[in-house]
């Protein structure tokens, strides 16, 4: 099968949408995982930054941005030439992010609502998807992450930001992550501590048959 064949029923195979985690899936309770001003006084958005080279120019999605965090740092980088895609499931979500993004004057920023399986996003569209304490609650990371390797550009990466412990305690085990990633066909990249938690970063590897995509047990 041709490698573009292969991507295309990747992405669009009733196998993936169907396929659920063997673990438990946290619950969506805040559009905030702790206060700002803790999280850039342990370096968490500047060391992400740092780590994944983000410059001017590139397109970053946000996948779950909730409050904005990530959105409203990550703006500033890419730059008036870049573009930062605010994406989440929870329409009150987004509809708050708007207005801290227009009271701020920033002009690079969109907005998607997606769906737990699908995040709705241009293909070959974004350098860098960024996923932060988020993970733990996608009910359908199989078809996310197939969708999501058709939206990166050639070279894109996917970011996940995490803390190593279970998932019903709001974080992802990384050898569970890891597991899950790659069995849609990601390679690991690299895998960072941060304070607190973990980054992982994997880029597309050889494409997975979706029929034979086993969930992971945690």
């Amino acid at each position: 099968m041709r490698l573009a064949s292969l991507i295309l029923l990747l992405v669009a195979s009733p196998a993936l949408a169907l396929q659920q985690p063997q673990r438990e899936v946290a619950r969506i309770v805040s559009p905030v995982w702790a206060d700002e001003a803790s999280r850039d006084a342990a370096g968490e958005a500047a060391n992400v930054i740092r780590l994944l080279g983000l410059g001017s120019g590139q397109t970053v999605a946000d996948i779950g941005a909730g409050s904005g965090y990530y959105t409203m740092r990550v703006s500033p980088v890419v730059g008036p030439r870049g573009q930062v895609i605010a994406q989440d499931v929870t329409p009150r979500y987004l509809d708050d992010l708007k207005r801290r993004v227009r009271k701020a004057g920033l002009t690079n920023v969109s907005f998607v609502l997606g769906t737990a399986g699908d995040p709705r996003l241009k293909p070959a569209s974004i350098d860098v998807a960024l996923l932060i304490h988020m993970y733990h609650e996608i009910s359908q990371p199989y078809a996310l992450l197939g969708r999501l390797r058709a939206s990166l550009k050639p070279g894109g990466r996917i970011a996940i930001v995490d803390l190593d412990r279970p998932s019903e305690q709001h974080g992802m085990l990384k050898e569970t992550l890891v597991c899950e990633v790659r069995s849609v066909g990601f390679d690991l990249v690299s895998m960072a501590d941060l304070k607190p938690g973990y980054l992982a970063i994997f880029k597309p590897g050889a494409p997975a048959d979706p029929q034979t995509v086993k969930a992971c047990r945690s």
